[in-house]
């Protein structure tokens, strides 16, 4: 899997063990693709707001909200197939504007979504910008995977990935400055506003305070998109499959047990982030009483410890096996989260709030151990892992069912426990590459 234009490209900033982690030559290209971890983590992250804000503005349960991050995990599900498959035709570059196109217009449909106060609109929305971010994920993970020596491929990966948090804290921020209000109504105000004729407009306000934050976004995301479609890309080896005679075939795939439990990985590890995050805000108020603002400050802060996690993790690998690592944080993870779950209060909070940095190397770990030697499978494969995202589309409801169920958030927290087990699993035992004879 190396990067080629004319030949093989020449690698430089040499780690210890002589291994390139950065391709001489190709910076623009690698500074572009790194910039859309940070672009997507934006929208990821504002749906763990959104899922508040639409509880109030439409009034809605907790699982009805949760089908915010159903529709965008489903996009990621049914476009990561098509985008792998457009992008053995064309190459990564293609992918990377149509997903910043889609992207942008799913920014855009909150316009219209907002003005017809309609939450089927704004899921609608939600699934067009998910459609474009598969795209994306699907053509950036193994673009910065190849883009150099294979050696360094976890490190350069968890490099990239770790602007993805910045974009997430920012995502968190514009949420909680300009989207939350701040003004939470008691039953008894509710009552009053009813009966004086204002709570509709009351809701419509809330319900327009998405519109602006989102057309920006969208403006950024085709700005983008011109730059990427400007700028001359190399050709990853894998892109000249046809002339090789070998594009790589789906039942192949089944010969690699590794790629197989990335898959599974992915799934729980995705269902067990976006689950995290998406319930933290009403984790917060329901274990401390806090108002809705403080509560976003403390998903902002969440995300930070992901974000420092990111490029910990990225050193950490220089000298400790990426999937060993992985292995340990989940462990860490399992008892943090086991407290989150028994102890729900100040201590529950901060040692939910302590996950996120142990979760932080988990995707582009599991990403990259799990494309290791699958050759010209390398596209199709990694869109599998893509869609492995639906996982957020699948147990973040589970979650809001059984919060319900058991009539307090911090029960929903058991999901993740038990998605940090089998990822644990997976990484002591299931991550190493070995082919299975057939």
């Amino acid at each position: 899997m190396h990067v080629a234009t004319t030949g093989k490209i020449e690698t430089s900033n040499q780690t210890p063990h002589g291994h390139a982690l950065f391709p001489v030559g190709q910076i623009v290209p690698f500074v572009l693709v790194t910039g859309l971890f940070f672009l997507w983590g934006i929208p990821n992250n504002l749906n763990d707001v959104l899922i508040r804000q639409f509880m109030k503005s439409f009034t809605i349960t907790r699982t009805q909200a949760g089908l915010v991050q159903s529709a965008f995990y489903m996009g990621y599900f049914l476009l990561a197939m098509p985008a792998a498959l457009l992008m053995r035709k064309t190459g990564y570059k293609a992918g990377f504007v149509v997903g910043l196109l889609l992207f942008g217009i799913g920014c855009f449909l909150f316009w219209p979504a907002a003005l017809a106060g309609s939450y089927g609109f704004f899921l609608g929305a939600l699934f067009v910008i998910a459609s474009g971010l598969s795209f994306l994920e699907t053509a950036s993970n193994p673009f910065i995977a190849q883009l150099g020596d294979p050696d360094t491929s976890e490190r350069r990966l968890n490099f990239s990935q770790a602007f993805n948090p910045l974009g997430a804290i920012t995502g968190a921020l514009i949420g909680t400055v300009f989207i939350f209000s701040g003004i939470e109504l008691t039953p008894q105000e509710i009552a009053v506003q009813k009966a004086q004729g204002l709570y509709q407009i009351y809701l419509r306000t809330e319900t327009l305070r998405v519109i602006k934050p989102y057309l920006v976004i969208g403006l950024v995301a085709v700005f983008w998109a011109i730059l990427i479609w400007r700028t001359k890309f190399p050709a990853i080896q894998s892109e000249h499959e046809r002339s090789a005679g070998d594009r790589g075939h789906f039942r192949q795939l089944f010969r690699f047990p590794h790629f197989l439990w990335a898959v599974v990985a992915q799934f729980l590890y995705v269902g067990a982030q976006v689950g995290t995050w998406s319930y933290f805000i009403q984790y917060v108020q329901e274990s401390t009483h806090k108002p809705e603002k403080i509560a976003g400050y403390f998903l902002t802060g969440t995300l930070a410890a992901f974000g420092i996690g990111r490029f910990a993790s990225a050193y950490l690998m220089r000298t400790i096996a990426p999937g060993r690592l992985m292995g340990a944080y989940s462990i860490v993870n399992m008892i943090l989260v086991s407290m989150g779950v028994l102890f729900p209060g100040w201590f529950g909070l901060w040692c939910l709030f302590l996950t996120s940095f142990f979760m932080s190397l988990m995707f582009p770990t599991i990403f990259a151990l799990g494309l290791k030697g699958l050759g010209p499978n390398t596209k199709i494969g990694g869109s599998l892992i893509v869609m492995a995202i639906v996982g957020g589309a699948v147990l973040t409801p589970l979650m809001g069912f059984i919060s319900e169920r058991f009539h307090h958030v911090a029960w929903a927290y058991v999901v993740p426990l038990f998605s940090y087990i089998v990822i644990a699993l997976y990484s002591f035992f299931g991550s190493k590459h070995v082919e299975a004879a057939g």
